[in-house]
């Protein structure tokens, strides 16, 4: 009896203490596993189970390596919710889900709910991931729910970065705040659905670093990895997924790869003599991986002194700048415009061994190659660059660069062969940029030169004016009020779609409301390729009507300049007509030089490049466009600015046409804003491109002031911006 009442306490004491250790390898429908329980691969690689990291004492569900004596976690699944002590119990339930409970409390459940389960199971598999499949099944793609689609900061071999298009996931890699918090942190690796898609490192909506777009044998930026012993890339695109992943070439090895809050990737490959974890590989390594380095048009070369360099055919933005201080981000500007459709073509040179710039703003053509894909861009006044989208054997393929180029850099050997929009002109012996001068007489010029530039260009408006000036009687007339979607018929207008503009802004939400104007309300929206847009609203109740709205489209949709706002095409549906624009982050100018402290950030050679910038849009509508057009509204709130503070004039609706050698009109309706108003027009209602740069002069003392000039027309002129100049 002794010895029996010994092995009854035994088993009392003892049974739930070995129940604790054991490790399953499976969990079956409606069974759960506690904290003190684990499950393990098959192979032994992967163990699941709670555990807390580092110095903290809460609990939380993840996977680790099993035979690894540092714990290295790969996957956790309640992060951002753990729990506070030891009653955390995992349950599979009959709808083929994890279900993670805090005693009562739900803590964490998957999201199967697209696919029938029967007879659910959940393994854990020796490549690291947690499946939820039906029992005998083998097929990854009829997984009920698996962990790979739900990383957290670590990719494992096999693993993908990227989107499943089926079902929209986007499978990214997010930081651990800490390495004792496995909560997200706001650092994060993604893969962006360009047109051309590319890797990115994330902070919030900052980026980082960069990869580049894959090119058939190597991402752009980092080709260093494509010539290694340990793995094998992948990248596949197809109407189903867009990823990328990678495989070991030994499947002995053991390697990670970290995704760390500090902006860092790590890879690692662990040591089995050292019992440790040995790095192989991080990003960023060096002064030209961080983003945008360089700023616009800039190239980053490791090799130089001062790394950041303007190719061949630009100059430093900012020279003061570039030189003294070695800040960079005002970039390169060309050294001369470019003709785009006038009497002396452009051309293109090729810039060797590079880091192709940031895909955002392009377009990809798989069906065309190399020459074809010239003459597409060259016929395109936006289109910046180009290159093949597949350079493996002889290259395939055609992708376009539109605007301002982004985060290039400069390798030795290896990287790719662009082509670079350049004037005819441009020559070919003009050296790059490429060391620290002494630019002090430079500066003093250029100062000298900024501070006449306002005066010079308004005297050279004039004179060309007077010199060409040829009176008549009657201008171009604005289109009747009852023109329809036949008047644009004409055009190469691309028509919009009413679902469309709604799904992009939210449906016209008040979120998304960036402006009111005598048009209309502004509204910012994403297309579904990922463009970001702004939406001219007619108001039904506003004094603009169909009129100025047909106007602003015929006008607009002919127009092409760097500095004109670029006009993406209209929507005619049912009562609701609606202009799309490119969206302009930095918004109107009255909202910058007339806000105190945004005011303060724009530097003087800003303003004068923004002075100029307008000035090449008004000479453009004025003398080298198809039409001859006068604007009769330019004020600061229908100028605009995009990311690199280039203006761009907008609001076309009031402005009127000029035929043959016209140059004088006159009117009854007088439009516009006063203040800005020449006396001429706001007496008389005459009008010429003299209207606009008079208007043009207003702006430039406000710009260079900082100062509204608070209407042409005040009792007391004392207090009026020209009146103080005038003084």
């Amino acid at each position: 009896m002794e010895i029996l009442s010994f092995m009854i306490i035994f088993a009392c004491i003892f049974v739930p203490s070995l129940k604790i250790s054991l490790a399953i390898d499976s969990i079956n429908l409606l069974e759960s596993m506690r904290d003190g329980e684990t499950l393990v691969s098959k192979g032994g690689n992967f163990e699941l189970g709670f555990f807390s990291p580092g110095s903290s004492q809460k609990r939380y569900l993840g996977i680790w390596y099993k035979n690894i004596p540092i714990q290295t976690v790969v996957w956790v699944a309640n992060g951002a919710n753990p729990i506070n002590d030891s009653s955390g119990i995992l349950t599979l339930n009959n709808t083929g889900n994890l279900v993670l409970r805090q005693k009562s409390t739900l803590v964490w459940y998957t999201n199967n709910s697209h696919k029938q389960a029967q007879n659910p199971v959940v393994a854990l598999l020796d490549s690291g991931n947690l499946v939820i499949k039906n029992e005998k099944e083998t097929d990854p793609e009829a997984y009920l729910w698996q962990s790979f689609d739900y990383p957290s900061d670590k990719l494992l071999p096999g693993m993908k970065l990227g989107w499943d298009l089926r079902t929209d996931l986007d499978r990214r890699y997010t930081a651990w705040k800490s390495p004792d918090d496995p909560s997200p942190g706001d650092v994060y690796r993604a893969l962006v659905l360009h047109n051309y898609p590319e890797v990115y490192m994330m902070k919030g909506t900052q980026k980082l670093f960069r990869y580049g777009p894959w090119n058939g044998l190597y991402f752009s930026g980092l080709p260093d990895l494509s010539n290694n012993t340990l793995f094998n890339l992948h990248y596949v695109s197809n109407k189903d997924e867009i990823y990328y992943t990678y495989t070991l070439l030994n499947d002995s090895v053991i390697t990670i790869t970290i995704t760390n809050q500090t902006g860092h990737i790590h890879r690692y490959v662990w040591d089995e003599n050292g019992k440790t974890w040995r790095p192989f590989r991080s990003y960023p390594k060096d002064v030209c991986d961080p983003y945008n380095r360089c700023g616009p048009n800039g190239n980053c070369v490791t090799t130089q002194t001062q790394a950041c360099q303007c190719l061949k055919g630009f100059s430093p933005k900012s020279p003061q700048a570039w030189f003294s201080s070695s800040d960079w981000t005002g970039g390169c500007v060309r050294n001369k415009g470019l003709s785009c459709n006038g009497t002396d073509k452009d051309k293109f040179v090729k810039f060797k061994s590079l880091k192709v710039p940031d895909t955002t703003n392009t377009l990809v053509d798989e069906s065309i190659g190399l020459e074809e894909c010239r003459v597409k861009c060259l016929n395109n006044c936006s289109c910046m660059a180009f290159t093949n989208s597949d350079i493996n054997g002889e290259g395939s393929g055609c992708v376009m660069w539109f605007h301002d180029l982004f985060d290039m850099r400069q390798f030795e050997s290896v990287g790719q062969d662009l082509y670079i929009r350049m004037a005819a002109s441009e020559s070919d012996s003009q050296e790059p940029v490429s060391r620290h001068k002494n630019n002090t007489p430079k500066i003093v010029a250029s100062s000298i030169a900024a501070i006449c530039g306002v005066l010079f260009l308004s005297t050279y408006f004039i004179c060309r004016i007077r010199r060409n000036r040829s009176p008549r009687n009657s201008a171009a007339n604005l289109l009747p009020e009852d023109n329809s979607k036949n008047d644009l018929d004409d055009l190469e207008v691309q028509l919009f779609d009413l679902l469309t503009i709604a799904t992009a802004t939210n449906d016209f939400s008040t979120e998304n409301k960036i402006g009111e104007g005598g048009f209309g309300p502004v509204y910012k929206g994403i297309l579904m390729d990922g463009r970001e847009i702004a939406v001219k609203t007619l108001s039904k109740s506003t004094w603009q009507g169909v009129a100025e709205f047909i106007n602003e489209v015929n006008l607009i949709a002919k127009l092409q300049h760097r500095n004109l706002v670029k006009f993406l095409g209209c929507c005619i549906q049912r009562q609701e007509r609606m202009l799309i624009y490119e969206y302009m982050p930095n918004g109107s100018l009255d909202s910058l030089i007339f806000d105190d402290k945004r005011s303060k950030l724009l530097e003087w050679p800003q303003r004068f490049n923004i002075i100029c910038g307008i000035a090449r849009g008004l000479m453009y509508i004025h003398q080298d466009s198809r039409l001859r057009i006068i604007h009769r509204d330019l004020k600061p709130s229908n100028i605009l600015l995009d990311e690199n503070l280039s203006p761009k004039i907008s609001d076309f609706g009031v402005a009127r046409t000029f035929g043959g050698d016209e140059s004088e009109g006159m009117t009854r309706r007088v439009v516009g804003t006063y203040g800005y108003m020449a006396p001429e027009y706001a007496v008389d209602g005459s009008f010429s491109v003299k209207s606009d740069v008079f208007s043009f002069g207003i702006l430039a003392l406000e710009i260079v002031s900082g100062t509204r000039n608070k209407g042409l027309y005040q009792t007391d002129k004392s207090h009026n911006l020209v009146g103080h100049v005038r003084a």
